[in-house]
């Protein structure tokens, strides 16, 4: 898959925006995103049933492509996930 047209992130509104190669724009909000990660400990304290968030509101400090998705860092210090654009796109 490839990678979004355009990507920005919302401060004021804490959000995420895909703009995909069909036109399609899509706004997935940060929380949304910090509660799915998709790295190893996430997965394996959302099966366990832990919570995984502190705060309920995390902001994105910085992002890194890395070919086949993006890295995502949060305002909480949690930077592990890889977000492949796949899964971004299914994040409805």
């Amino acid at each position: 898959m490839n990678a979004p047209q355009r990507i920005t992130v919302h401060a004021a509104s804490g959000r995420l925006s895909l703009t995909w190669d069909d036109g399609r724009t899509q706004s997935i909000d940060n929380t949304t995103l910090r509660e799915r990660c998709p790295c190893s400990t996430c997965r394996r304290l959302a099966h366990s049933g832990e919570a995984r968030l502190d705060s309920p509101r995390v902001a994105i400090v910085d992002m890194q492509p890395m070919g086949y998705g993006m890295q995502i860092v949060f305002s909480d210090g949690h930077a592990q996930g890889i977000y492949p654009w796949e899964y971004l796109k299914r994040l409805d």
